[in-house]
């Protein structure tokens, strides 16, 4: 008997070349191929049709031909990767079905043939937006988790400072450092954002970065007895100014420095010598370190959502074809939250 075959048009982002400085619109390419839909006999790959794309600053370290990095750079003239919501097509693999809904690593097109799909997560909870997967409960959400409460350490009522307080992990950070009865301050880079954590996410204060003509001493007022608990996701003069107000014994989970991705070179830290003299623990962490705690990450964290204790907020750009200009916007802020890519409504 003849193998049935089903082919589908297949929209798909492909990055042009490897890009230096700020990456452009121009840099990528949409275009539309052949996909096959069933699995070849024998295989124990899965056909995926991709319903959300989640945007991630890391995804900028991938645009480069970079050695020694913890991701493999994109394939130029390929379509490019990242973690997304699917639903399974058709399946070669015991541990998954037509029908089942996943979470991880996808390509940036319509369907996608998965070679390895050990790595999805299945999802089981269908009662909160299946969008939720590419940030609260998925890599985002478990990196705030484990950025926060395993290498951050944190102590009820402390001292905490967020930078790029308003995006995927960040909103998150302050939220579960709420949940501890933290003081906490967040840094944003406009009004809007700085109103978002205030008045929705629950922080004490928070200020716009690019109002302060110095950070040392916005920081010496929202902490005059200094920061227990510094997430850091930019990098750059805000780590330097960060580095002057830290307590004795301060810890610095260091998540990301979105502010250097787009330089040549990058910016010197300076302040360096305050890790001694204070004691900071300053440590970086990877959250693939820490999937293994996902289903204790999901146990804590669903209660709070479905009781509404925990706040979510998200930028959904509408269309494969407007996901070059989202993941593009991460980089200059223009995202209110986290950033999603709507591919498919199921």
């Amino acid at each position: 008997m003849a193998e049935r075959l089903e082919e589908a048009s297949n929209k798909q982002v492909i990055l042009r070349d490897y890009v230096n400085g700020f990456p452009k619109e121009s840099d990528f390419e949409v275009r539309t191929s052949k996909v096959r839909l069933n699995v070849a006999e024998g295989s124990k790959s899965v056909v995926v049709k991709n319903l959300y794309l989640s945007c991630d600053p890391y995804m900028r370290s991938r645009m480069r031909n970079l050695t020694g990095s913890y991701v493999p750079p994109f394939t130029p003239g390929s379509p490019i990767t990242g973690n997304g919501v699917a639903r399974v097509i058709d399946s070669g693999h015991p541990n998954f079905k037509k029908g089942d809904l996943v979470w991880g690593l996808t390509g940036w097109e319509e369907y996608s043939l998965l070679t390895e799909p050990e790595t999805l997560f299945k999802i089981q909870h269908t009662d909160v937006p299946l969008s939720y997967y590419t940030g609260i409960l998925g890599m985002p959400g478990l990196t705030a988790y484990a950025g926060f409460y395993e290498v951050g350490s944190p102590k009820e009522g402390e001292y905490v400072f967020i930078s790029a307080a308003s995006g995927a992990v960040g909103q998150l950070v302050g939220q579960f450092a709420k949940l501890k009865n933290c003081y906490v301050v967040g840094s944003a880079g406009s009004k809007e954002k700085v109103d978002l954590l205030k008045n929705k996410f629950g922080f004490d204060e928070a200020f716009n970065y690019k109002d302060e003509q110095d950070l040392d001493k916005a920081l010496k007022r929202c902490f005059p007895d200094g920061i227990d608990i510094y997430f850091e996701n930019v990098g750059g003069k805000m780590l330097d100014a960060v580095l002057l107000n830290m307590k004795l014994h301060g810890r610095i989970p260091v998540c990301g420095m979105i502010s250097q991705y787009n330089l040549e070179e990058t910016e010197g830290v300076h302040n360096l010598f305050c890790l001694i003299t204070q004691r900071i623990r300053m440590e970086g962490f990877l959250v693939f370190d820490y999937y293994p705690m996902y289903p204790k990450y999901l146990d804590m964290v669903l209660p709070l959502i479905r009781e509404g204790k925990i706040k979510y907020v998200e930028d959904i750009a509408d269309g494969l074809e407007n996901a070059p200009k989202a993941l593009i916007g991460l980089f200059s802020g223009r995202n209110i939250g986290k950033q999603v890519v709507l591919v498919a409504r199921e």
